[in-house]
């Protein structure tokens, strides 16, 4: 079966199948922001989707990240680390692009596992450098 939340004009926030929760761009509501802010909000809004489709952070498998300047990466990444407990750091790419909104710097599309799947351990072993 598959479940649709938060319908818009022309998509809807949030679809999830077979236990896995897929989130559309998810924007700061203040373009007007640095992209350290701009981060911090897109991630809380983030946060407040999940947890309203049956998911939390923890739980975040991927996000894409969209940003309109790659020089700014470092701010997202410090905005980022604040978020995420380490243990729980979903794979991430990052992807430089001309534009999104006006003033808006980054947009997130994420997938996340529902809670009722659990939380497996992690490992510190990785195949690559993890550079995104």
């Amino acid at each position: 079966m598959i479940r649709r939340a938060g319908r818009g004009s022309v998509l809807h926030q949030a679809v999830e199948h077979g236990g896995v929760l897929h989130i559309g761009g998810v924007v700061a509501d203040d373009p007007s922001l640095g992209m350290y802010e701009q981060t911090r909000q897109a991630l809380g809004k983030l946060a407040g989707i999940l947890e309203a489709n049956g998911s939390d952070r923890r739980h975040l498998l991927s996000v894409l990240a969209f940003i309109t300047d790659m020089r700014l990466k470092p701010e997202m990444n410090r905005a980022w680390a604040e978020f995420f407990e380490p243990e729980h750091l979903p794979v991430r790419a990052t992807l430089g692009i001309t534009a999104i909104e006006e003033g808006v710097l980054i947009e997130l599309f994420s997938t996340a596992a529902l809670r009722a799947f659990g939380v497996i351990a992690t490992t510190s072993a990785a195949s690559g450098p993890g550079r995104s």
